[in-house]
């Protein structure tokens, strides 16, 4: 396993022990905060986003405990189920996480939900917006000076020349490992102000793995062609 992308989600620090306990949106809400998981040496978590275009493979930093704890809860929990990429801007990134955009939800408010609660930013120098690179989506600057993250909108980048500016900005805590040519299909698709023509619907499903597994079904090969 030669990926550097790969090698680094992979070996770089243990996994976060997905166990749900008394974990609940509405008590992270009530209580402020979200407690990491426990670490694991030999395996880890592969969540696959599955979309009308085919399924994205994602793997989590370890080094952005928080933000993986939480975005693993959500996922497991299917608090993403049936919610889509409601902002897409081609050759920038694609954004999903919003239940407002739910059959059931509020569509006047799509790009404003959330769980009830933020996440406190987790910068780092080397996780930066490359292609692929998965990250949280925030309120701007001018009513969130702390560049908290929201508690369940995120973003795949889909050009990495264009979100330079986001680097130590947004938090970015994940990589996309298989399915980079459904995020350029999600991506160059008909839009109307950013939001999609057709609903690209999502589900998310975790799978826990041993990493040496994880590195051979995602090798370098793969995903030098994407």
């Amino acid at each position: 396993m030669n990926n550097p992308i790969v090698h680094s989600l992979v070996s770089a620090g243990a996994f976060l022990f997905l166990a749900m306990g008394p974990w609940s949106i509405q008590g992270i809400a009530q209580s402020g905060s979200l407690e990491p998981y426990r670490p694991h040496k030999q395996k880890d978590y592969v969540v696959t986003i599955q979309t009308s275009e085919g399924d994205i493979a994602l793997l989590l930093y370890d080094s952005t405990p928080l933000h993986k704890a939480n975005f693993l809860a959500l996922a497991e929990s299917g608090y993403y189920d049936s919610t889509y990429f409601h902002r897409v801007i081609r050759g920038f990134m694609i954004q999903g996480g919003d239940p407002e955009s739910k059959p059931s939800g509020n569509p006047s408010n799509i790009g404003n939900g959330g769980p009830g609660y933020t996440i406190p930013a987790e910068f780092r120098s080397d996780l930066l917006h490359v292609k692929g690179a998965l990250a949280s989506a925030r309120q701007p600057d001018q009513i969130n000076p702390g560049k908290k993250s929201s508690g369940s909108q995120f973003y795949i980048v889909h050009n990495p020349a264009s979100c330079r500016h986001l680097n130590m900005n947004y938090t970015v805590f994940g990589q996309v490992i298989s399915g980079m040519e459904v995020v350029d299909a999600i991506a160059t698709s008909p839009v109307r102000n950013t939001r999609p023509l057709d609903h690209i619907y999502i589900s998310m499903k975790v799978k826990r793995m041993k990493k040496k597994k994880i590195g051979k079904l995602y090798s370098v090969e793969t995903l030098d062609k994407q």
